[in-house]
């Protein structure tokens, strides 16, 4: 008698578990909200409170480490590096809303207008976003402040309007598409005219694309007006910023890195949390 076989089902594998990306992501949108509505209060508060004034010397205290007194540290005349980094970031909110605002608005208006109407506005529109793209963007922003001064206007309307370009051709490319659309094309037929068509059946359809490049829009604002801030063309003291709190503490960061770190920490911590709301926007991620 031959012995008797016995099979054995396969045991299955554990395989990755499809709830743990989607949980990663809901944590880092958790995460990047709470760091952003910090630095959102921390810069209302800086401008609210007397107690932090970002100005105020305390020449008892010069360059002074983290401490009780003082959280982040002082500078080299004795100002508080906490305080000057919130209102750094009031800075930062002030100059990314305006850009997205003018940019927005102005780049989101053109793209709309050529995406619907073609022919020759869009090719009008299309020469003027190659123009804008045709200068430097740099140089050019800092010929300008050279001539007229920086100010939160002159350098948010400046990123404000080099950013045109991008969100006129998505804009364009999203009209493009929704134009063929059937509720368009039966709005067309009962005889609504061009403007109603955009302001009641493209413009609700394209701003959710515009909407999600807006966070990009934001990140790319704060980092030109802390480049330029650090090289001396943004915002000047004693408004600060980011970028110049970065470039104050240059000459004391082998004895002091905190008037440095703190602010360079800030900037990209805030950069990284708006790219994460950006990012679970546009994939429709609560």
């Amino acid at each position: 008698m031959h012995p008797v076989e016995t099979a054995t089902a396969p045991v299955p594998q554990a395989g990755p578990d499809p709830r743990a990306a989607p949980s990663r992501g809901r944590l880092g949108t958790v995460l990047a909200s709470c760091w952003l509505g910090i630095v959102v209060l921390g810069a209302a508060a800086s401008a609210l409170l007397p107690g932090l004034d970002p100005l105020r010397a305390d020449f008892s205290a010069i360059l002074q480490p983290p401490s009780a007194r003082h959280w982040l540290g002082t500078d080299a005349i004795g100002r508080d590096i906490l305080a000057r980094t919130l209102a750094g970031g009031r800075s930062s909110l002030i100059v990314g809303a305006m850009t997205v605002a003018f940019g927005l608005v102005a780049g989101g208006f053109l793209g709309i207008v050529a995406g619907y109407l073609r022919g020759v506005v869009d090719g009008a529109v299309g020469i003027l976003t190659d123009l804008i793209l045709a200068f430097p963007a740099l140089i050019l922003i800092m010929a300008i402040v050279s001539l007229s001064g920086a100010g939160y206007w002159t350098i948010g309307l400046l990123i404000g309007g080099l950013s045109i370009p991008a969100f006129a051709r998505l804009a364009r490319a999203a009209t493009i598409s929704v134009r063929e659309h059937d509720y368009v094309q039966a709005a067309r037929n009962m005889g609504a005219g061009p403007l109603r068509i955009m302001r009641t059946e493209i413009i609700p359809n394209v701003l959710p694309a515009i909407g999600a490049y807006s966070f990009a829009a934001v990140t790319a604002s704060i980092v030109v007006e802390g480049s330029l801030s650090f090289l001396g063309f943004g915002l000047q003291p004693p408004l600060p910023s980011w970028g110049n709190l970065i470039a104050e503490g240059r000459s004391h960061f082998a004895t002091a890195p905190w008037i440095t770190a703190a602010p360079a920490l800030t900037l990209c911590a805030t950069v990284l949390s708006v790219n994460v709301l950006g990012q679970a926007l546009s994939k429709g991620r609560p």
